[in-house]
């Protein structure tokens, strides 16, 4: 239970993330596997388990942000990550929406559930 939590909350993250990955190009060619692992550490803090971003996190966050090279794979991560970011229950989208800021990530779109996913180039 704690695993799929887990993985939800990756996934919640990997659409803030997955969001900051703007570029140009076609063709999704990312996984929800890769989202989900590659922001699979920042979970503690976006669910408020822990006070303090985990060292991994933010490695996981430019690491999504390299992969996510075009428009169609910046598409397919955010929703994936609204997907899974519906299922999770104690997960803080403001404390989501802050972690590319808190990583050096810059997100020019707003961070939120409500996002249009076509609209993300």
């Amino acid at each position: 239970m704690a695993q799929q939590m887990r993985m939800q909350s990756v996934v919640a993250l990997a659409m803030v993330l997955g969001l900051v990955m703007m570029s140009s190009s076609a063709s999704a060619a990312i996984t929800c596997g890769q989202v989900a692992s590659s922001l699979s550490p920042c979970i503690p803090y976006a669910t408020g388990s822990a006070s303090s971003l985990p060292s991994g996190c933010c490695s996981g966050v430019r690491s999504l942000n390299s992969m996510a090279r075009s428009s169609g794979d910046r598409q397919a991560a955010c929703r994936c990550l609204k997907s899974l970011a519906g299922t999770i229950k104690k997960l803080n989208m403001g404390t989501v929406a802050g972690i590319p800021g808190k990583c050096g990530v810059s997100v020019p779109f707003p961070i939120s559930m409500s996002t249009d996913c076509n609209k993300v180039s």
